[in-house]
């Protein structure tokens, strides 16, 4: 399916309690839901004051993520002065839907709500200052959704800082992966100036250049090895891997085992793929000791190592989003940039990635690695998607809601092709 490149956008504004209309429908350029750039530009120059995104209300689409029909509420920085108001509540709630908009809702992410996007800004604002980079300017909303807040804040030294919120129930604590990877290649990775694990907020200096969506061979040929050299650096340290989220392959299958019980309810899997997919399991352990015949270590997985979370500037590429960083198989990140790029610049990565490991763990099969992974690398999204949807409220599930089932079927394709 092609995807689309704009949407319909729909903003119900609030601030406080008081409740001020809706503005729209109109179009804005960009496809995605979760990009709120220009759904805060417009609603601002309708507001009349600065107004920001605090979640996604409803969507309704055929690439559900993409396009269609969206609505968001916004919460404005200061009282519109030029739209009439009313209390949100009586009919103001009947119009908005079933729960107002300001109302408790289970699972909702913090930074969603307008106390909480209005606490993680001061947050930001307050250590800016305390590192002597002092805000210059409005804060710009990049991103949001359930997974995470994007914003770009100017800063009195000219260099922007970026303020990223993400849920710590089911997120790596980023700022300590990324001292991790740092101590071992500090120019592998973005510059922390200030985190609130507990509150799962990130401060980060501005990283100069692209993301390399499409990358270079050079490109590969520079950040692979690096990237490899550190991972079997850190797998030399196991203690100082003790707090990562367990997904080793023995972890994965357990995993499995739980997740097979609640899939014939909450996915479209059929008697026949469930049947596989319990195949799958019983003889995952000797997948399991096949792979760990191949040799490579237990490390610091990225999670989501797609060529998207590489930015490079043409002098040096730094990876950045260590939310779904973990403890497991390098494998899993070696087979991530697949579906990103085409069967050439593929085949570049694997022998990249292979010669890279062959000279940190002599005698190893990377190779083999990647063929026997494969299924848990789909296992582990499948995982992954579904924790995604256990910990985030109703309105946000379109995000996610086939994800788990398509990973699956993934695996029962490697399964059967092997």
């Amino acid at each position: 399916m092609q995807r689309a490149s704009n949407r319909t956008v729909t903003v119900d504004i609030t601030y406080g309690d008081e409740y001020f209309g809706q503005v729209g429908p109109f179009e804005v350029d960009l496809g995605w839901w979760s990009s709120v750039d220009e759904v805060v530009a417009r609603a601002t120059a309708a507001a009349g004051v600065p107004v920001l995104v605090a979640r996604l209300v409803d969507g309704h689409s055929e690439d559900p993520g993409h396009g269609g029909r969206v609505r968001y509420h916004a919460e404005a920085l200061r009282r519109p002065a030029g739209l009439n108001s009313r209390p949100l509540d009586g009919d103001a709630a009947a119009l908005l839907g079933p729960a107002a908009l300001l109302g408790p809702a289970e699972r909702r992410a913090a930074w969603a709500t307008p106390a909480g996007l209005r606490a993680a800004l001061a947050w930001a604002e307050a250590e800016l200052a305390a590192v002597g980079r002092p805000q210059a300017g409005p804060a710009r909303q990049i991103r949001t959704w359930n997974l995470s807040g994007l914003v770009r804040i100017p800063t009195a030294t000219g260099v922007d800082a970026w303020l990223k919120t993400t849920t710590p129930a089911f997120n790596a604590r980023e700022g300590e992966v990324i001292a991790l990877l740092g101590g071992v290649d500090r120019a592998l990775v973005p510059t922390v100036l200030a985190a609130d694990p507990a509150g799962g907020r990130l401060l980060l200096d501005h990283v100069p250049g692209e993301d390399c969506w499409a990358p270079s061979a050079g490109t590969v040929a520079d950040l692979v090895p690096r990237f490899v050299a550190a991972q079997a650096a850190l797998a030399d340290r196991p203690a100082d891997l003790a707090g990562l989220r367990d997904r080793t392959p023995p972890a994965l299958a357990a995993q499995l085992t739980a997740l097979l019980d609640r899939l014939p309810e909450e996915t479209d899997l059929t008697p026949e793929e469930l049947d596989g997919l319990a195949g799958f399991a019983a003889g995952l352990p000797g997948l399991l000791d096949r792979l760990a015949d191949c040799g490579l270590p237990q490390t610091l997985v990225h999670g989501d190592f797609h060529p998207g979370n590489w930015r490079s500037d043409g002098a040096g590429t730094v990876v950045v989003d260590y939310a779904d960083s973990c403890l497991g198989h390098p494998a899993l990140d070696g087979l991530r940039p697949r579906a990103y790029i085409g069967p050439e610049a593929w085949q570049h990565h694997v022998r990249v990635w292979t010669e890279a490991w062959q000279r940190h763990a002599p005698g190893c099969d990377p190779g083999r690695a990647l063929e026997l992974a494969e299924p848990l690398h789909h296992l582990s999204y499948a995982l992954r998607y579904q924790e995604f949807l256990d910990h985030i409220e109703p309105s946000e599930r379109p995000y996610h809601e086939g994800d788990p089932a398509s990973e699956l079927r993934a695996l029962l394709a490697c399964a059967r092709g092997a």
